[in-house]
């Protein structure tokens, strides 16, 4: 719909402005290559030969950029939910889009058991299909929420399931957000998006998907460059998933209109002499697709690789005592799990 892109277009551009206008000094400084830097300094300041380390989704790209820049300061570093830093923006955009329709197949397949689920029963392509129509109908008439000012739409009804699709815990939640949603009230799947967006009580957000912004525009040059761009993408947005592919496509426009040049690009870490270094990956992980982990820890001169046979985003501390053995043991011990090892 042309109203709705040009809508979309000028949201993207205020809020590049309001970043420029609150943040220009520091918005050319906020790479993951500024960020490593900064955190050799903490490493310093605290009198630590070695720096050790866990970083999870995002995390994983800032340890393993520390490792290739100081790999003779790299002590025991555990990347969890791996990012792959050869891909370009494009290409990350659309993996982590087939990374959700991953999860989303995978909660599919639950819900249809369930007795409570309301989107029916049959195949993930069933299930999904609801989903989209359900998609539908909120963007041509929001459901209320409780809140006057804050009925609940397509994005926002969106923005509510791929959050549940972190954790295998909250399908439960899902479900009884979905059926209430179909049934008038939108509260609960607006919940779920608040706390994806860490929207507090006051109505304030936290930093968090801002500084993701200005981090990621800053790390690579933009997905896309226009709606046009972005129109010539879609079909292959579209067959990563069905469900989800058109609305992150556009979401991928965000750096199109960032007021400051990326400075980074995607390439090949390496960490050349460094120790082991512990790269995890989750078979069906939405946010950061399993392939990432494969492929940094292939990357990595030390890196070995620890898979995590299930669901939700990253494994650590999760609830599998066969990931947090072998990640414990290395931090405690020093001893990496064997590379290719499943849990």
């Amino acid at each position: 719909d042309p109203a709705e892109r040009a809508e979309l277009v000028a949201a993207f551009k205020k809020f590049a402005a309001g970043c420029e206008e609150r943040s220009q000094r520091v918005l050319p400084h906020v790479s993951t290559v500024d960020a490593a830097r900064d955190m050799d300094l903490l490493r310093a300041v605290l009198g630590d030969e070695k720096l050790t380390y866990v970083g999870a989704s995002y995390g994983t790209l800032l340890g393993a950029t520390y490792a290739d820049l100081f790999p003779d300061r790299v002590g025991r570093l555990v990347l969890d939910g791996a990012m792959d830093p050869t891909r370009s923006a494009i290409d990350l955009n659309r993996d982590q889009t087939a990374g959700f329709e991953t999860a989303f197949t995978s909660f599919a397949v639950d819900c249809a058991k369930q007795p409570d689920c309301p989107l029916g029963k049959g195949g993930p392509e069933a299930v999904g299909a609801r989903l989209k129509e359900f998609f539908r109908k909120v963007d041509a008439q929001p459901v209320p929420t409780g809140e006057a000012d804050r009925p609940l739409g397509e994005a926002l009804a969106t923005t509510g399931v791929i959050a549940a699709l972190y954790d295998e815990s909250a399908w439960p939640q899902l479900r009884e957000a979905l059926t209430s949603a179909m049934n008038g009230d939108g509260a609960g799947l607006l919940s779920l998006a608040d706390g994806y967006y860490e929207r507090g009580e006051d109505g304030k957000y936290a930093n968090l998907m801002f500084a993701n912004a200005a981090v990621n525009c800053l790390d690579q040059p933009p997905a896309f460059k226009d709606p046009a761009a972005v129109d010539a993408a879609l079909p292959s947005f579209r067959k990563a998933s069905p469900v989800f592919g058109a609305g992150l496509a556009w979401a991928a426009l965000n750096c199109a209109y960032w007021p400051v040049e990326a400075t980074g690009q995607a390439e090949k870490l390496t960490a050349k002499g460094a120790p082991p270094i512990v790269v995890v990956g989750t078979t069906r992980d939405p946010a950061t697709p399993y392939k990432w982990a494969q492929a940094l820890a292939g990357q990595l001169d030390s890196g070995t690789l620890l898979t995590y046979d299930g669901d939700g985003h990253t494994a650590y501390g999760r609830g599998s005592d066969c990931i947090d053995t072998a990640i414990n043991r290395y931090l405690l011990e020093g001893k990496a799990p064997e590379d290719g090892k499943k849990c």
